[in-house]
């Protein structure tokens, strides 16, 4: 049992971002510090040799844990009331997002849990310092969406008169980043959830079917333990943004700082591209993602000669070809629901 380390979740349809992540963390957090590759799901013909090959990385392989998990997904999904209209679309990832919850279950007594497609830009020590007085660190901006975006159906919840809209807000949080630790949400604390989400249907406070990230606010918000967001920190050093396509960054020596006054981010995520459009920027195809310099570079850091030398634009051929998949692959989503 180590007392610190790093989860992240990956297959090999993101094999290209999870080379990338693991590459910035070695040298922007540490060289020494462990991390365990969740399975996202079986396809790991091209990861396995990766996490191999690194002496700090490991697979996770507790089959019971992603079971449980998986398990309770199902379960308390099936109580939502979008699960009873067939006009409403489940989203395609299924089960797999939900094993990322495995990490409480496993071998870091503390932890951080980077999504794969993420950049870690700088050390975590101040998480670590935050989960001595809290159980959960969070650093986004999850709590100033408006109400209809919001992860929780907040005037539902306030009708069921246990919590106000002051108690839930700040509580809000995304499922990219964050910081824990081993052995919340045991056997017992799961059981209880599952009952007050489909006896009491309070599922019904989940707002969007399917969404680890919005069932995981409902998850934190009802175990009612410490939760801490750098976004809300009274000192303004703390509260950066994060996302390649919404927030302004400036690129020093190939890590990223907060473009208003040069701040220290903790990661850079990539959210909203698809790993197909990382697959193809890593062949050479100059892809419209934001910052995709500094994915290069980490994603080549140990294979230099292997970067693409130039970008090259997709023929129109391709581009019309792509599209054409785009839609074939829409149109089946919506036939499987």
């Amino acid at each position: 049992m180590s007392s610190f380390g790093i989860y992240t979740l990956a297959n090999d349809a993101v094999y290209d971002q999870l080379v990338a992540l693991l590459n910035s963390i070695e040298v922007n957090v540490s060289p020494d510090i462990s991390v365990c590759v969740i399975p996202y799901d079986e396809r790991l013909e091209r990861v396995k040799p990766e996490v191999d090959s690194r002496a700090n990385v490991t697979l996770f392989d507790n089959r019971e844990s992603i079971q449980r998990w998986e398990d309770f997904a199902t379960q308390v999904w099936a109580a939502h009331p979008a699960a009873k209209k067939k006009a409403i679309t489940r989203p395609p990832w299924g089960k797999g997002h939900h094993r990322r919850f495995a990490a409480f279950d496993g071998q870091f007594e503390t932890f951080v849990f980077y999504d794969a497609d993420s950049l870690a830009m700088k050390s975590v020590e101040d998480v670590l310092e935050k989960l001595d007085a809290y159980d959960f660190v969070f650093d986004d901006w999850e709590h100033k969406k408006s109400i209809d975006s919001a992860a929780l159906n907040i005037p539902l919840i306030e009708e069921s008169g246990i919590y106000k809209e002051e108690h839930i807000r700040p509580k809000l949080h995304c499922s990219s980043f964050f910081g824990s630790k081993q052995g919340i949400f045991d056997e017992r604390e799961l059981s209880l959830l599952k009952e007050q989400l489909i006896e009491r249907e309070e599922i019904a406070w989940v707002s969007r079917w399917w969404d680890d990230a919005f069932l995981f606010n409902y998850m934190t918000l009802r175990c009612d333990r410490p939760l801490y967001n750098f976004t809300l920190s009274p000192n303004g050093q703390d509260r950066t943004g994060n996302c390649a396509d919404a927030d302004p960054f400036v690129n020093i020596d190939q890590v990223l700082y907060n473009e208003q006054g040069l701040k220290p981010i903790h990661r850079i995520h990539y959210m909203n591209y698809s790993s197909k459009d990382f697959a193809k920027l890593c062949k050479g195809e100059d892809v419209d993602i934001c910052y995709k310099d500094i994915f290069l570079y980490y994603r080549f850091m140990k294979q230099p000669d292997q970067k693409p030398k130039q970008l090259k634009s997709p023929s129109l051929f391709v581009k019309t070809n792509q599209k054409l998949q785009k839609f074939v692959q829409k149109i089946k989503e919506l036939s499987a629901s």
